[in-house]
């Protein structure tokens, strides 16, 4: 196997070409060097090994639940680049032309995400902005990694988007107890799918919600 596939040899199911890989190389090491400036992501998750495995290998995951015709899909508090930037690379190298925004309040955060869109040529739109001061939003997809918990997602989905199809959620080892507490107030059709990242977590696709 090529050196740089086996390097990302868990990803064999999801077919990730070589030039996605060598992306995520790329992007690992715009990473390692911003963060010696600034706190894009834990200074304890900042070597290569890490990332790759904490962060891209976990975002990759959330490719299962994205429909690949979607239109649009809105990243909300997308931080470092997770899912987000991992979703643009993988749907660039695919070919797609899915629109991807981003949200994040941070300023330098969101500035370090717009130097990577650039730099990596990715179709996305970085809004810097507190998603929860914005109104009457548009996606196909919502996706969320380590932003808000399951009810603050449903809520803010309820209210400050006029128009969505499903919801991708990143749930941790408490995630099944929240889940049940969380249908206990909404109403959802939802799918799981184990992490191949951590055994005590899993990723969530919900449709069709209603508050109770």
């Amino acid at each position: 196997m090529d050196q740089i596939l086996s390097k990302y040899s868990q990803l064999q199911k999801f077919n990730v070409s070589r030039e996605t890989c060598l992306d995520f190389e790329k992007f690992t090491s715009m990473i390692i060097k911003k963060n010696k400036e600034i706190n894009i992501i834990s200074k304890n998750t900042e070597k290569a090994e890490i990332i790759k495995e904490r962060h891209i290998i976990d975002s990759v995951q959330a490719i299962d639940f994205i429909d690949l015709k979607c239109k649009s899909i809105t990243d909300l508090g997308s931080g470092g680049g997770f899912p987000g930037i991992i979703i643009a690379i993988m749907l660039k190298n695919m070919k797609n032309n899915t629109k991807i925004k981003l949200y994040e309040k941070s300023y330098h955060k969101a500035e370090f995400l717009s130097n990577i869109s650039e730099k990596l040529n990715l179709d996305i739109e970085v809004i810097q902005k507190d998603v929860f001061e914005s109104s009457e939003l548009e996606a196909d997809t919502i996706i969320s990694r380590a932003f808000k918990p399951l009810p603050i997602i449903l809520e803010l989905a309820s209210r400050n988007f006029k128009r969505y199809e499903n919801i991708i959620m990143f749930m941790g080892k408490k995630g099944k107890e929240v889940l049940k507490q969380t249908k206990k107030v909404w109403n959802f059709d939802y799918k799981e799918k184990k992490s191949i990242t951590n055994e005590d977590s899993f990723l969530i696709n919900i449709k069709n919600i209603k508050k109770i």
